[in-house]
């Protein structure tokens, strides 16, 4: 039996409404929770007639605003409301397929910025992961901000330095402490108003830092694991959660493995954004700014004014992107099918 709006966390609906607009705030299976305007949340299926038209245009997703209309025979879900359309998004944050799968996940829709959070230590940060968050967030035309969490682990003046680059690149950077309550009204305005999606490793402590600037959230706050100092996962899916000053921040999983799908490894440069005032500049319209003669982003780099390590991760990205072209060039659809048959 199929739990009551009370016991699923969903609110009643109001009587005599037939149609209404929401943003899908979560979901599971056949059941999606939709937010309404009016800031009620119902439990909702998605029409078997769309499903059915939409099922290679768009796939229902976290953020996404829907039209939502009740049955008269209530009969597919609590309360008879179900998704009657998707609405044309504005923005998405999309990676590869975990794994070797092939194609892009969408992680949320109509997206207005990426804030991408890393621990300053434990675990310890990874620059070229944050690279690869920054790169994904840029290919998706998105805005994005650094924060580093937990700066009281470490000596803050060395920290900054650390990661000047990326002050330098143009990115807000915070640095936050739940314990010591350090840059947390910057970043709670920071997020006001907008839909931000939370992103970064396990562990370094998206979800305190949530349960800190909006206390009520209660979210569950996972352990670094010791033995491999990275943490145990405790997000299981996206989740869009309303704030009290308008907007929506949408709590991802951790991610261990970053991956870009859809993008050239051509256009890998446009993402850098410290690249971008040389790109046009080159002796040759396609440089690959690795080896070409007169390459303006190589004296950029050589004069200093392009971070050394930022080029460093630029051209390991651009040489793993490549690899997987050629990896993918000759990939035959029919035939996978048919194998995994």
């Amino acid at each position: 039996m199929k739990d009551s709006p009370a016991r699923s966390g969903a609110t009643a609906p109001a009587s005599g409404r037939t149609r209404d607009k929401g943003v899908v705030i979560n979901g599971t299976g056949g059941i999606w929770r939709v937010r309404t305007e009016s800031g009620e949340t119902l439990d909702v299926s998605l029409r078997g007639r769309l499903k059915r038209e939409r099922r290679d245009i768009l796939k229902l997703t976290v953020g996404d605003e829907v039209i939502i209309e009740r049955d008269s025979a209530g009969a597919e879900t609590a309360g008879g409301w179900a998704i009657a359309e998707i609405l044309p998004r504005r923005s998405q944050l999309a990676r590869r397929m975990p794994g070797a799968g092939r194609g892009e996940r969408i992680v949320a829709a109509n997206v207005d910025q990426v804030v991408i959070v890393f621990a300053a230590a434990n675990p310890e940060p990874h620059v070229r992961m944050l690279d690869r968050f920054l790169v994904i967030a840029e290919g998706n035309g998105l805005d994005a901000r650094v924060v580093i969490n937990k700066i009281e682990l470490v000596d803050r003046r060395e920290t900054e330095k650390r990661f000047n680059d990326y002050v330098r690149a143009g990115y807000p950077v915070h640095f936050t402490s739940v314990k010591q309550r350090v840059g947390l009204d910057e970043l709670h305005s920071a997020l006001a108003g907008r839909t931000s999606v939370l992103s970064g490793p396990s562990g370094v402590g998206k979800s305190s830092l949530m349960n800190s600037m909006y206390p009520g959230l209660n979210l569950r706050v996972g352990e670094i694991s010791e033995s491999v100092n990275k943490g145990r996962h405790t997000t299981v899916g996206a989740v869009a959660h309303p704030l009290p000053d308008a907007g929506y921040v949408v709590d991802t999983p951790g991610l261990r493995e970053v991956g870009m799908w859809g993008m050239p490894s051509a256009h890998l440069d446009a993402c850098f954004p410290e690249l971008r005032p040389y790109l046009g500049k080159c002796r040759f319209n396609d440089c690959t700014h690795s080896i070409e003669p007169g390459c303006a982003v190589r004296e950029a780099v050589e004069g200093g004014d392009v971070s050394r390590e930022r080029y460093e991760s630029f051209e390991k990205l651009r040489a793993e992107m490549e690899e997987s072209e050629k990896k993918w060039a000759d990939y035959n659809p029919a035939a996978a099918a048919k194998k995994r048959r």
